[in-house]
């Protein structure tokens, strides 16, 4: 009677305890997601299972500080793929250091600038995706982030319903580009107001030009790739530069989010354009720009992202054909284009030569067409050298920025599968158990 009594006692024990640990297991289970942020042990990590979006708990980020803080995992991925994760996010009063749309909850691709939207402020469950094209990697670092690469926030987030899908490469060589003219810029620089305006006769003139562009794409890469140019007037004001110590200041993604996030979501585009006027005849050197007219090897979510800016002189023949003084009036969108494969071909692992070393290799700035030969030898791999022939990959036209379409026919992966039923999770609780759970470590 005193040992049934004695291993009853045991047993509640043992099942208390079980209980005890299962309850702790489930608000730490991080399902291999390492926790990571920039000032450490400022945020606090956690298993939510009272705000969650389904029957999983959701997982949770909190930080009363600004900070940088993610749950991540490393995934295998097969190169040239394009992928999307998905997930459902929740916020709770999500605050930003600085005044960027990059930052805030998002999705993310640590250690680089590839990330989904960022929500900030306060929202009910909404869903959210990453799209990327693995490239040459395989191996990419998935986060679930409350920050950014751009700076800092504060606040709550929950992540939930976490998926990932492969979906398959396009192969054709057909490009749509959009072509934005912002035709009012109202930015305070140094404490003075400055408005700008691009006027009907810059917009016909850039307009000839982009066709032209569409034109020469096409030549100079004999036939390999084909330019489709949408052209879209943007009425609401820029309000907002970006600056660089090398460039000056410059129009980047984040400043024209809100304009041209509803064009871009409508359509897969593979290259955008923005054209803009820093500068005038009244403000010729109320900006500082450091003497550059494009600038490009940006990228809005994946897009390859360039800036056209008009001059500030109202008779300069930059943009406007003329025979006999400017017969390659295209050439600032192209050169700006260029870049744009130019960071492609290295990011899929090939080794080329600068879009700016074109003396290294005998080629002039001719006075009426510009770097036009050096461009169309670079387009198609034909720049002599002691190492053969130099220049882009032909399989560079095929490589495009991975959108929506790549997943019409697309198949989920289990990277982030939750246990489904008490005997998988029993199974994970012994896995950590013996493996341990990792902490947390430094972005």
């Amino acid at each position: 009677m005193k040992n049934h009594i004695k291993n009853t006692i045991i047993l509640i024990i043992l099942l208390i305890i079980l209980y005890f640990a299962y309850q702790f297991y489930q608000e730490n289970n991080f399902n291999d997601f390492v926790r990571k942020e920039s000032d450490l042990y400022t945020a606090e990590f956690k298993r939510d299972n009272e705000v969650k979006y389904s029957n999983q708990r959701s997982y949770r980020i909190k930080t009363d500080e600004y900070n940088d803080a993610m749950f991540s995992k490393e995934i295998n991925v097969n190169k040239n793929t394009p992928y999307k994760v998905t997930c459902m996010v929740k916020t709770n009063n999500v605050q930003t250091e600085e005044q960027k749309t990059g930052i805030g909850a998002q999705i993310a691709i640590s250690d680089t600038t590839e990330r989904s939207i960022a929500l900030t402020g306060t929202n009910e469950w909404q869903k959210i995706e990453l799209i990327f094209n693995s490239k040459d990697r395989e191996k990419v670092e998935i986060g679930f982030r409350l920050g950014g690469y751009l700076g800092k926030a504060k606040g709550e987030v929950w992540f939930s319903d976490i998926t990932i899908e492969e979906g398959i490469a396009e192969e054709n060589t057909n490009w749509n580009f959009a072509c934005f003219f912002f035709k009012n810029t109202n930015v305070t620089i140094n404490q003075k107001e400055i408005k700008l305006t691009i006027n009907s006769n810059d917009i016909s003139t850039i307009t000839d030009t982009i066709h032209r562009f569409e034109t020469s794409t096409q030549e100079l890469s004999n036939q390999k790739m084909k330019a489709n140019c949408d052209i879209y007037e943007i009425e609401t004001p820029i309000t907002s530069l970006s600056y660089d110590n090398e460039f000056g200041y410059y129009v980047a993604p984040e400043d024209i989010e809100k304009q041209i996030k509803d064009i871009i979501n409508q359509k897969d585009y593979d290259h955008i354009f923005a054209i803009v006027r820093l500068g005038d005849e009244e403000h010729q050197t109320d900006i500082k720009i450091n003497d550059w007219i494009g600038l490009g090897s940006m990228d809005y979510y994946g897009i390859g992202f360039s800036n056209i800016r008009l001059p500030n002189d109202s008779k300069s023949y930059i943009y406007k054909y003329s025979r006999g003084i400017n017969q390659f009036p295209e050439e600032v969108f192209l050169h700006e284009f260029l870049h744009s494969l130019e960071r492609n071909a290295e990011e899929y692992g090939y080794q080329i030569l600068a879009l700016h070393d074109y003396e290294k290799y005998g080629y002039q700035n001719e006075a009426i067409y510009g770097q036009k030969k050096w461009y169309q030898d670079y387009m198609n791999k034909n720049i002599k050298s002691n190492d053969g022939n130099l220049g882009l990959p032909e399989e560079i036209y095929k490589l495009k920025p991975a959108k929506k379409s790549n997943f019409d026919y697309s198949y989920s992966l289990d990277y982030f599968k939750e246990p489904e039923n008490i005997i998988e999770e029993i199974r994970e609780l012994f896995n950590h158990i013996i493996n341990n759970v990792r902490g947390i470590v430094k972005i």
